[in-house]
């Protein structure tokens, strides 16, 4: 997503998401220790069973006198193994609680902090990056992380643990032994991290397979009734296939490479323990240590592999979460758009006369607009022409400040817009696209969005001058009809009106329309275009028109092409010049439709 963080960087970022929650974690941490310390304990006592039972058997072979078995020991020694056991469940319970709630409420933290972030973000930023992938981000990498601390936080301090306890215990039955089988652990490591270094570059692609798989799920899907109508249902599935086979062939190599580390560190402990065996016993014989020691230490040895092992198993997962952090944290470190402006502006005396002043313009290096001028007074009606991909959907995003001018000023009343907080200068408009959006909820809500605090009657009064009042009444709840998630058991002409309903309560101080009735038919749009004359007065409103009647009714009309204004002026002046307009104006009529 974007440039891959360093591990240090990574654990530092999450580490402050995880400090509100130190509290229980910390507790889960000391349960751990209880655990692994009462785990350590076990083999020992297991020993001395073993020993107290081979040393009586041993005595009554030998017709020792008096010899018999001292169950009143072995009794004793079980009962301070149950209680061991006990102690070590019960630590188990009790870090599982914890761990999971501190674990569960940094995760709630990051998506909060990853769903504020992406609201603060410039426009450019979703130019550069796929839906798809952000979906990823929120969504599977979260989860991976979460999976990977759920599993692995507590097994790695477990492991750690455990070599020292294990390690403690192991030199106090036999240093000697201690020295040999601690052999064990320095070729464990080299193993473990000669797989892990090949490994990582593999759980990197694995991520980003994974984003590029959703992704495509997502276009795919979102465009399923365009490749039914074109007959494109092979190419999607080949598409998807392709994207499906990386995906697969990423997950292998990654998955393959990390788990070859467990059946290599079990042949290092194997060697191990068979080494031990020997020379285990020729202690044993020369009394040096006793049977159930021997028993023990071999006890050790495995606890020893068995956090080697798990770890092993767990570095897919370690390093998959390594990848998710750094993808998550990319995003939460991604640059922001600036917000806050210098002055201080009161909406409410702002009457709209909006000012370009030599706008200078590019997307990347080279300039799309090199120098564009022109003023529009408070009230008027601006239409916006050209051709296709000319520039005017781009005039409009200036003027809303989701991209930022290269050269020149854009002005409201005279304030840069640059110097305005970006979300006083969003409260001045309403925006209608060609695009509908609509959310899952009641057809009231989505009128409402642009503006919570309206009354029934004012949501009612706007649907009435979006002309969609009609069509509401005839739905089975009226304004408590529901719009499913896809918006797809309306038709496109009426959810367009409900966007400009929706707009028209905001009662904004300017009005912009991206072709925003292009979607209804000519008769609805003559009535549409009566209800926002009333809707325009007052007001100053930018249209990027694609019909005759749009474009005769404006105060000013700004002819686009190649991203600068090569004409200005009213239907009748433009008309009269003879120029690009009449061109197009003339080029048109007979289709009644521009673009």
């Amino acid at each position: 997503m974007n440039n891959k963080m360093n591990f240090r960087t990574c654990i530092k970022e999450l580490l402050k998401y995880v400090k509100p929650y130190r509290f229980k974690l910390t507790i889960a941490l000391l349960m751990v220790v209880v655990a692994n310390l009462t785990f350590a304990i076990n083999p020992l006592m297991e020993g001395k069973i073993t020993t107290q039972l081979s040393e009586d058997a041993m005595a009554m072979v030998q017709n020792v006198p008096d010899a018999h078995v001292h169950f009143d020991v072995i009794l004793r020694t079980i009962g301070i193994l149950v209680v061991l056991y006990l102690i070590k469940t019960v630590s188990q319970l009790l870090t599982s609680f914890f761990l999971t709630d501190a674990i569960q409420q940094t995760m709630h933290d990051i998506r909060n902090a990853l769903q504020k972030k992406i609201q603060r973000l410039p426009v450019k930023y979703f130019d550069d990056h796929a839906f798809g992938d952000l979906l990823s981000t929120v969504t599977n990498d979260v989860d991976t992380l979460s999976n990977a601390l759920q599993q692995t936080l507590t097994r790695v301090f477990a492991a750690v643990l455990t070599f020292i306890f294990v390690i403690a215990m192991m030199l106090y039955v036999n240093v000697w032994m201690t020295l040999i089988a601690l052999i064990i652990i320095p070729l464990s490591i080299l193993v473990t991290r000669f797989f892990v270094k090949r490994s990582q570059k593999l759980f990197d692609a694995q991520q980003k397979a994974i984003g590029d798989l959703n992704g495509t799920i997502t276009e795919l899907y979102g465009g399923f009734n365009e490749i039914l109508l074109f007959n494109k249902q092979k190419d999607s599935i080949r598409k998807f296939t392709d994207v499906n086979e990386n995906m697969a062939q990423s997950a292998f190599r990654a998955q393959f490479v990390s788990s070859l580390i467990s059946p290599f560190v079990s042949l290092i402990t194997y060697l191990t323990v068979g080494t031990i065996a020997v020379v285990g016993c020729i202690f044993v014989i020369g009394g040096t240590i006793t049977l159930g020691n021997l028993q023990a230490f071999i006890r050790y040895i495995w606890q020893i592999n068995d956090p080697l092992s798990q770890v092993s198993q767990l570095s897919a997962q370690v390093q998959s979460a390594f990848s998710a952090m750094s993808r998550i944290f990319s995003l939460l470190n991604a640059q922001e758009e600036v917000r806050r402006g210098n002055t201080a502006v009161d909406t409410e005396k702002i009457q709209g006369r909006v000012t370009f002043e030599h706008v200078q313009f590019g997307y990347e290096d080279e300039l799309l607009m090199h120098d564009v001028n022109f003023q529009v007074e408070p009230g008027q009606m601006v239409a916006i022409v050209g051709p296709t991909g000319a520039g005017k959907t781009t005039l409009m995003n200036l003027l809303l400040r989701f991209y930022d001018v290269k050269g020149g000023s854009i002005k409201i009343d005279g304030i840069d817009i640059r110097d305005m907080d970006r979300e006083d200068l969003r409260r001045l408009f309403s925006l209608v696209l060609q695009d509908t959006w609509l959310f899952n909820g009641t057809i009231f809500d989505n009128i409402r969005y642009g503006r919570l605090d309206a009354r029934k009657d004012q949501v009612v009064d706007a649907a009435k001058m979006a002309n969609v009042h009609h069509y509401i009444r005839t739905l089975s709840h009226g304004y408590d009809s529901m719009i499913n998630e896809e918006a797809n058991n309306i038709s496109q002409g009426e959810k367009q009106l409900l966007t400009i309903a929706r707009a028209i309560i905001k009662d904004p101080r300017i009005l912009v329309l991206d072709e925003a009735t292009s979607s209804v038919d000519t008769r609805l749009e003559r009535m549409l275009q009566e209800a926002m004359q009333k809707v325009m007065a007052g007001r100053t409103s930018f249209v990027i028109a694609h019909r005759l009647s749009t474009i005769r009714n404006a105060d000013l009309i700004l002819v686009v092409n190649n991203g600068d204004i090569i004409e200005q002026g009213t239907h009748e002046e433009l008309l009269a010049r003879k120029g690009a307009y009449e061109k197009l104006y003339h080029s048109q009529f007979a289709n009644q439709n521009f673009d």
